[in-house]
């Protein structure tokens, strides 16, 4: 084994040979054997001893991700190699595989040139692999595969060598439709799987040992070979011939790009400014000597430290005292320590350079998605995560003392987890907490009172709908309470195709100017709205129509405001408003400012919003997952009928080979609570389930007047919605 403080120094030296760096991420559903991966190439850096790999789980050191035997959070290590006599330096992130964290795998997409996929044999392709391989796809980071557990096809299924290739293509085939399907057009074939290409293994992360093309016909090993090794349970002869670490390591460096070449295609993905000024060209180079440009993709909070911002630095030279620019801040921040993570350990090293994922200290006001430089620049691309909260509960400190300690925990619990979202109910003033799903909240309340401590009360599980309307409503006038300021407007429903443009990310709320003129118009929108838009929230956007109206520039931040204020709550169930577009025809503005405060601008405004969409049929949307569920045959009629008991739409069903069957379905949010102990129930536990975040889809009408009285009930209003009458004068 390595002392540690040798291998830091051997990173150290190795960061500048920029040729020699892959930054890559190992991705896969959950449970199919990332941690394990990564143990053994820490292992084979001889970070940790040989025997100990596959059960260390070294880069899942969270007290939690321990004890629950999944990956919580992403984990970052730099691991310098010796290979065919040159040093090569990986920078690892593993990412976790469970729905709920998929956040985390989105951020780490942005740091890293290349990943591992990697599949359990048995299991295939599941909702969670297609997921990341979309994300990395997105962010241009290429894809090898690595198909694990391949001693179950011969343990658990029975199959022959034969069968065995067969299923090994079914998955390779898989993989390259859904490389067709989200890969850029120029990168659909060229990043194509192939076998006799090298960028696929296939072997056992757990007992250490995988092979591939190069090294069957180096080395001689067929898969009649591998077929009588697992057959015999002898696994350590493959791990002799073929070892785990030696064939990952080779499949990496000569399949995934080093930063020089990735950063050519990847910086106008991610970054829309000039390619032609300094701060492009160096960029695109990877060049150390330009001036320092980093993308932070994680904070960490570190007892001792505090917030640690961790990141790609794609050009430039960073050291301690370096003075960096927040983009969103508009302030600089100097460097008090330049670091690399070695899983657990945070290591300090004298300057970090281009090409390199690393760790800073001292910068107090960065978050997970910011820009920081040498000097203003452009902003890189805001990260777009793939799932949106949609489980919310309430959350109070124990001890009323403690409020304060709670509010600030939260505050930076959401700055470590952006996918987390904290709001405080004005009117009742408790906190109300939004995650990705049951097991996301969990986690969240065990840092508060086990790490943090302060003891806390939740409510039950909360469902977050959104409301939209489904018709065009009226030009409606709203006058100010002292009837001198008067707006006239209406509302649509937004195009379908700018909707799915902000849910693909290609627009987002930051973006303004002429790229989003131009945006707005590629996605379906008029080009003369696109060109008056006035403010964006929530996928909805507030149109300026108005000709030569006096004042109007006066009032138009508390026109915003109350726009804003509008969509956060919509008039039927006071759930956020989304997929609908303000239109401002006309407007009269009283000419002395004291007539036009924001006690009377803001109601003028949001009441007609109201009183539109009350008129233009407003709905509620309900979150719905995708749901996977594997189990024999037997049971499929007692697990159906759970499915469909809870309002579930059953897409297909399949039966591999043997007895197993999979059923793909949709099913409401709200009617999964209690699923896990049903569905044991109903297959005497032999059932295996995934589910998936599958996006808002109208409420059945039967459904929706309950749904609205209880959510109104909940939140301390009359239980009777208002009508278009109740917000019109």
């Amino acid at each position: 084994m390595v002392r540690k403080e040798a291998a830091v120094d051997y990173v150290a030296r190795l960061m500048g040979n920029r040729k020699n760096i892959r930054n890559m991420g190992i991705v896969a559903h959950v449970d199919h054997g990332k941690t394990t991966l990564s143990d053994t190439l820490v292992a084979r850096a001889g970070l940790i001893s040989q025997e100990l790999a596959g059960e260390q789980r070294v880069l899942d050191f969270d007290e939690q991700e321990q004890a629950r035997g999944i990956t919580i959070k992403a984990a970052n290590i730099s691991i310098p190699f010796e290979q065919g006599g040159e040093e090569y330096l990986i920078n690892l992130i593993d990412t976790p595989g469970h729905v709920d964290f998929g956040g985390h795998v989105t951020r780490a997409m942005r740091a890293v040139d290349g990943v591992i996929l990697v599949i359990d044999c048995v299991e295939g392709i599941m909702p969670q692999t297609e997921t990341v391989l979309r994300q990395a796809l997105k962010e241009k980071v290429k894809p090898v595969l690595f198909i694990n557990k391949v001693d179950r096809y011969i343990n658990e299924l029975k199959l022959d060598a034969q069968a065995m290739q067969q299923r090994f293509v079914k998955i390779i085939t898989n993989v390259n439709k859904l490389i067709s399907s989200y890969a850029t057009p120029e990168l659909k074939e060229t990043w194509q799987i192939k076998v006799e290409d090298g960028n696929v293994a296939f072997g056992s992360a757990f007992n250490k040992w995988a092979i591939s093309f190069p090294v069957m016909k180096a080395k001689g090993v067929t898969f009649k070979d591998i077929y009588d090794n697992c057959a015999r349970e002898d696994h350590k002869a493959l791990q002799e011939k073929a070892p785990l670490g030696d064939v990952i390591l080779d499949m990496v460096i000569k399949n995934l790009p080093n930063p020089l070449e990735a950063q050519k295609y990847r910086i106008p993905v991610i970054w829309h400014g000039d390619p032609a000024s300094d701060a492009g060209k160096a960029m695109m180079s990877c060049d150390p000597l330009g001036r320092a440009c980093m993308m932070i993709t994680a904070i960490q909070m570190d007892p001792h430290a505090g917030e640690v911002a961790v990141g790609r630095l794609y050009s430039g030279t960073i050291q301690k005292g370096t003075e960096l620019y927040l983009a969103s801040r508009y302030k600089s921040e100097k460097v008090q320590q330049v670091n690399v993570y070695m899983g657990p350990d945070r290591i300090p090293v004298d300057k970090a350079t281009a090409g390199n994922i690393v760790a800073l200290v001292g910068l107090k006001e960065v978050f997970a998605g910011e820009t920081v430089s040498e000097g203003q620049m452009p902003a890189f691309e805001k990260i777009k995560h793939h799932s949106e909260p949609v489980v919310t509960k309430s959350i109070e400190a124990k001890n009323p003392k403690e409020l304060v300690k709670l509010v600030e925990i939260l505050r930076k619990l959401v700055k470590e987890d952006p996918t987390l979202r904290i709001q405080i109910n004005q009117e009742t003033g408790e906190h109300l907490m939004s995650g990705m799903g049951e097991l996301h909240l969990e986690i969240i309340e065990y840092k508060i009172t086990k790490e943090r401590g302060v003891e806390i009360v939740t409510s039950q599980p909360i469902v977050v709908y959104h409301e939209t309307i489904t018709d065009k409503g009226p030009v409606l006038e709203g006058k100010s309470p002292n009837k001198h300021n008067k707006f006239k407007l209406s509302v649509e429903p937004l195009e379908p195709s700018v909707v799915a443009a902000f849910d693909e990310g290609t627009i987002d709320e930051e973006m303004k100017g002429r790229d989003l003129v131009e945006r707005l118009v590629k996605a379906g929108l008029p080009r003369d709205e696109a060109k008056n838009i006035m403010a964006m929230k929530n996928k909805c956007l507030f149109i300026d129509v108005t000709k030569g109206v006096q004042y109007l520039q006066d009032v138009k931040e508390l026109l915003i405001q109350g726009f804003e204020e509008a969509m956060d709550e919509g008039p039927l169930a006071k759930e956020k408003v989304v997929g609908i577009k303000v239109l401002l025809d006309d407007a009269s503005i009283h000419v002395d400012p004291a007539h036009r405060g924001p006690a009377q601008i803001i109601p003028a405004l949001k009441h007609p919003v109201y009183a539109g969409m009350l008129m233009a049929k407003t709905i509620l949307l309900e979150p719905k997952q995708k749901l996977v569920v594997q189990a024999p045959a037997d049971y499929m009629s007692g697990i159906i009928a759970q499915i469909q008991g809870r309002r579930g739409q059953i897409l297909n069903i399949e039966q591999e080979e043997g007895e197993v069957m999979t059923i793909n379905a949709k099913v409401p949010v709200a009617e999964m609570f209690g699923f896990a102990s049903e569905i044991r129930s109903a297959s005497q536990g032999r059932a295996v389930w995934y589910s998936e975040y599958a996006g808002y889809e109208r409420m059945p009408p039967e459904l929706q007047a309950r749904t609205v009285t209880s959510i109104r009930k909940r939140k301390g209003e009359p239980e009777t919605p208002p009508t278009a009458r109740d917000f019109l004068d």
